[in-house]
């Protein structure tokens, strides 16, 4: 290697001059890959810089976002797509990003043209699918064509309406020596696409590959540099998917839209928790419905649970859609708060649907979840939960609990339990305050 090489890990970005078998920032082995090091700005070279403004100074007016003909998609993004805005668009293989994006490609181009790049497959693969997804349009012209700079150059001639890039690990520079997919490839491919986003204003949407532990594939920079960071996932064998933004410069995080795969494609569902308590069994122990909130928009989870007599030495705790390491504290509270007995057995929790939920609230659909599975007593099934359980076994206060009441009326719920001294709308749900654990066995009957 030459003098200007420096290593980077394509875990966390870390920069060595040598090149190590451990990373010294984020511990991975193996990680480490060449980059070339860029030159640095001379002395010279900073007279033309841009000066600075007061940010009093700085210009402010409307953006016109683009729809993308999915309502769903347009709530992710905050209202749709932002001109010169980068999307990236992650998942694992066969997921449906690229039926995705070419159903979007096709609805957006009645108002213009949408540049298709495809590096991963061929012009005809695209179009049997296209046909299949009955979503062909004259607008999407597809560029077969792997090399950056001269999808750039395409883009500059036909000054498309979108920009879809399938997928930013496929592609290569002629102006770095490195294969598709290395760290260096991927910067400088998803640079060349942001510069041409943001200079000539037609937003751009890549398609990221993931690592086997679910990650973006690549250097963490990647994540940076784009404006919005879309994750698409769903459960292997089911025919719903999850949209969710992780990362989004121009609106909310969090918010979320779900889709079923079908022959034709991808269909919006317009009522998510509708769709997830579809297969719902009221009246059997262990189940309880959480009213949890994903960005501005409440959505009703249900919470499944199994307590079962272990044979481990060291029981069993599995949890698929929250935190494994929030139900262990769920637990543990349960036993010393509310004298439940789970130390010898093993306890799976899941959030049917394959939804993921992160916030707090949650607590308390889990904790009632439990006990009924432990009590084999039953939920009863016009009750919904929420709420934030504390290490004291209090049940804490949450925010937009007027939201998660309207949802659960909505859905046919006439009771919802939550936090003590929540402001209750005047509606027709029956709200039944709990201040610690311990009511949620008492409101069980157990």
């Amino acid at each position: 290697m030459g003098r200007d090489t420096l290593f980077e890990c394509t875990a966390c970005g870390q920069q060595s001059a040598k090149w190590l078998g451990k990373c010294p920032g984020c511990g991975g082995w193996n990680t480490l890959e060449p980059v070339p090091d860029r030159p640095r700005t001379r002395r010279g070279d900073l007279a033309s810089a841009t000066a600075p403004i007061p940010l009093s100074d700085a210009e402010l007016r409307d953006v016109v976002r683009i729809s993308t003909g999915l309502s769903g998609m347009d709530r992710v993004l905050g209202g749709g797509l932002v001109p010169g805005s980068v999307v990236l668009l992650a998942g694992e293989p066969g997921i449906g990003k690229s039926t995705l994006l070419l159903q979007t490609a096709a609805r957006l181009a009645a108002e213009g043209a949408v540049l298709y790049l495809t590096a991963e497959e061929s012009p005809r693969q695209v179009a049997l699918r296209a046909h299949r997804l009955r979503c062909v349009h004259p607008q999407v012209l597809l560029h077969a064509e792997p090399v950056v700079e001269e999808a750039v150059a395409a883009a500059q001639r036909l000054r498309p309406r979108l920009v879809v890039a399938d997928s930013v690990q496929t592609m290569l520079s002629d102006r770095v020596p490195a294969v598709p997919g290395s760290v260096t490839q991927v910067r400088e491919v998803a640079s060349q696409l942001v510069d041409l986003a943001k200079r000539d204003g037609p937003p751009v949407i890549m398609v990221g590959h993931v690592t086997k532990e679910g990650l973006v594939a690549g250097p963490k920079a990647l994540e940076h540099m784009v404006d919005a960071v879309l994750e698409f996932g769903g459960v292997s064998g089911q025919p719903q998917r999850l949209l969710r933004a992780a990362k989004n410069r121009f609106g909310p995080t969090q918010e979320l839209a779900l889709f079923t795969m079908s022959d034709h494609g991808l269909e919006e569902v317009a009522n998510a928790s509708a769709a997830l308590l579809a297969d719902r069994r009221p009246g059997a122990p262990g189940s309880a419905v959480a009213v949890a909130m994903e960005g501005a928009t409440p959505l009703l989870v249900e919470v499944q649970a199994l307590v079962a007599r272990s044979p481990l030495v060291t029981p069993r705790r599995v949890a698929q859609g929250m935190d494994a390491g929030r139900l262990a504290v769920l637990l543990a509270v349960l036993e010393r708060r509310a004298n439940l007995r789970v130390g010898d057995r093993d306890v799976f929790v899941n959030l049917v649907g394959g939804v993921t939920v992160e916030e707090p609230a949650l607590d308390v659909a889990v904790a009632a979840a439990v006990i009924s599975a432990t009590a084999d007593v039953a939920v009863p099934g016009d009750l919904a939960f929420f709420g934030e359980v504390g290490l004291l076994g209090e049940i804490r206060s949450v925010a937009h609990a007027t939201q998660r009441l309207r949802e659960a009326e909505t859905l046919g719920f006439s009771r919802c339990a939550g936090p003590a001294g929540t402001g209750v709308p005047r509606s027709g749900i029956v709200f039944q305050p709990l201040a610690a654990v311990g009511d949620i066995a008492g409101l069980l009957r157990c």
